[in-house]
């Protein structure tokens, strides 16, 4: 079993930034890439950012060059830092643990999952 925690989430003016984490505990053995996903009101969940163990990352088309992720291992936490926010932006941020290659870590649903952060982004 894995448990995800996120936190950082809150209101920012367009343009702002905010970083979001991810906490971890358990049994990562099986986890082969971590990723950030958001939903937005009335939207299909997304995948966002992804991440595996030895550090190479995906992204969306949407945040490339705006958003950041990195792991911290001593400290067992993820981050996502999300920098020039649109209202676009705006979501419930989760992040997961999966079972699966990084090519494929916004695939599917198996894995674990936290319950989420949100970000709301005005303009």
């Amino acid at each position: 079993q894995v448990q995800l925690v996120e936190s950082g989430g809150g209101s920012v003016q367009a343009g702002g930034s905010l970083r979001l984490s991810c906490a971890s505990s358990g049994n990562t053995y099986a986890v082969a890439c971590m990723a950030w996903f958001r939903q937005a009101p009335g939207k299909e969940r997304e995948g966002v950012a992804g991440i595996s163990f030895n550090g190479d990352t995906t992204y969306t088309d949407s945040v490339k060059g705006r958003f950041t992720v990195s792991i911290d291992h001593a400290k067992n936490t993820m981050y996502l830092q999300m920098d020039s926010l649109k209202p676009e932006d705006t979501a419930l941020y989760s992040c997961a643990a999966r079972p699966r290659r990084l090519g494929d870590c916004f695939s599917g649903t198996n894995g674990y999952w936290g319950q989420g952060t949100h970000v709301t982004v005005s303009s």
